[in-house]
């Protein structure tokens, strides 16, 4: 639509997590430093939360990235599963084969051997699981006993558990005190100051192609800052709204009144009213 208007060559501002696009904030740098410093110290379980909208999955990708061939890992996306079907889901991301009818008993002893020939190749396995608050109870209570498989020395599986603030009041519960008990690390996404509003808006405007004057006013990044909260989803979705506009106007500047008017189209953005 806009592209060419603007002199793009890609769309800057997707709500797909894209990692060509990836900006380093200081809150996803300390969270996937700290996902690093976990892992490669042998943890059992590392918790990362944030609002929706905050890049946990873009995180997570960074993550999967970063590790290096000394680590074998899986990904679960979307763990609303019971304990059986999420340890199937587990036993086909590590390419185990293992009979669809196949009891309990046998298949986490086919997983624990799997786990042990990736150990004994000097690697370690690593899974991810996004969306984490939608687990149920027993699929939790499941991780738990899954961590106790190990040998003398290390744990065969560490777990990286992302998800909303809702994932923390379920770990509240205490049917499930053992598994937090085993949480050597967390952090917590924080939401882009005003300052990496700005940065992040440009950043992603370059990757995109952009080589014109300076296209968001500090009026606009005032706010995409105050209506977002600093998301980024939330910061994308304004923006690409306002180039909309801006692009129909047949303008080349996107200024506050665009922000303003974006964001009361848009659900989950904080009204703007008394600001302006």
């Amino acid at each position: 639509m806009y592209l060419k208007h603007f002199g793009l060559v890609e769309y800057p501002f997707g709500i797909t997590p894209d990692t060509s696009f990836v900006y380093a904030t200081t809150g996803h740098q300390e969270a996937l430093n700290t996902l690093l410093v976990a892992l490669r110290a042998g943890e059992g379980f590392v918790k990362i939360t944030g609002e929706v909208g905050t890049g946990k999955t873009l995180l997570c990708r960074r993550l999967l990235q970063n590790l290096g061939d000394k680590f074998v890992t899986a990904y679960l996306p979307n763990p609303n599963l019971e304990p059986r079907t999420l340890y199937l889901a587990l036993a086909e991301e590590l390419r185990l084969k293992v009979a669809p009818d196949i009891d309990q008993y046998h298949l986490l002893k086919s997983l624990n051997k799997r786990l042990l020939d990736i150990a004994r190749e000097g690697k370690s396995t690593v899974v991810c699981i996004d969306e984490a608050q939608a687990m149920p109870l027993e699929s939790l209570e499941a991780l738990r006993l899954l961590s106790n498989l190990e040998t003398e020395k290390r744990k065969l599986l560490q777990w990286v558990i992302l998800g909303q603030p809702e994932l923390d009041k379920k770990l509240g519960m205490p049917e499930i005190r053992q598994l937090r008990q085993r949480i050597a690390f967390h952090y917590r996404l924080p939401g882009l100051g005003r300052r990496e509003v700005a940065a992040y808006v440009a950043h992603r405007l370059r990757v995109a192609g952009y080589r014109g004057e300076e296209l968001f006013s500090s009026g606009a990044i005032k706010g995409l800052h105050r209506a977002s909260r600093g998301t980024p989803r939330l910061i994308n979705i304004l923006a690409h709204k306002a180039l909309l506009a801006v692009f129909g106007e047949g303008h080349f500047q996107v200024r506050g009144k665009h922000i303003k008017a974006a964001a009361r189209d848009t659900e989950g953005t904080r009204s703007l009213r008394l600001w302006w």
